[in-house]
């Protein structure tokens, strides 16, 4: 029998959390908030890893935007190595614009200036989260990675997604599953 809709998408809304042995240094002890999953591959932005060489008002700067943006929104994150000259902001479902992806109830994404303008005048959605690139997957890929033991996945939960305890999130990921993660081992297999 073949693969239904709800496989097709069963990880968009989720956290993929990398597993300790992740030999790929970009996503090592990384948080991936899944948007988009189906057969033809899967698209995330990390959560939990911060650029360093850019902040929230330098972007906006740099856009021509006036405004100002809260001290807690003020980092841009590192979302992922596809396109990193490229913006997206997650955020949550109480703002709506052309382009806006409602990914499930609670998390939205949007990929135009035209958020960063409201986010600047004070109108933009309660809470967000700008990244500068994304992760991507193609077809059947990240199940593959997933079935090697690369990363675990739990629902996502707006607290977890939004909140600027980065260096935490991690863990708490990983505790959401109810899972230690001095249990884990980096290799797949059977007992």
């Amino acid at each position: 029998m073949g693969r239904g809709r709800e496989f097709d998408s069963y990880l968009a809304g989720h956290l993929l959390i990398a597993m300790p042995g992740m030999r790929d240094p970009r996503f090592a002890r990384t948080v991936v908030y899944m948007c988009a999953h189906s057969a033809e591959g899967a698209m995330g932005l990390v959560i939990n890893r911060v650029l360093e060489s850019l902040t929230f008002e330098e972007l906006l700067e740099q856009l021509g935007i006036e405004g100002s943006v809260p001290p807690e929104a003020a980092t841009v994150h590192f979302g992922g190595p596809v396109e990193t000259g490229r913006g997206f902001v997650l955020h949550s479902a109480d703002y709506r614009h052309d382009g806006t992806l409602a990914v499930d109830d609670d998390v939205s994404l949007t990929a135009t200036v035209d958020i960063l303008r409201a986010i600047a005048s004070g109108e933009g959605p309660r809470r967000h989260l700008l990244a500068l690139g994304y992760a991507g997957w193609g077809p059947g890929q990240l199940d593959g990675e997933i079935r090697a033991n690369g990363w675990l996945h739990v629902a996502a939960d707006e607290a977890l997604v939004f909140d600027t305890e980065l260096d935490s999130k991690w863990d708490r990921a990983i505790a959401k599953i109810g899972i230690d993660p001095r249990m884990l081992s980096d290799a797949a297999g059977h007992a």
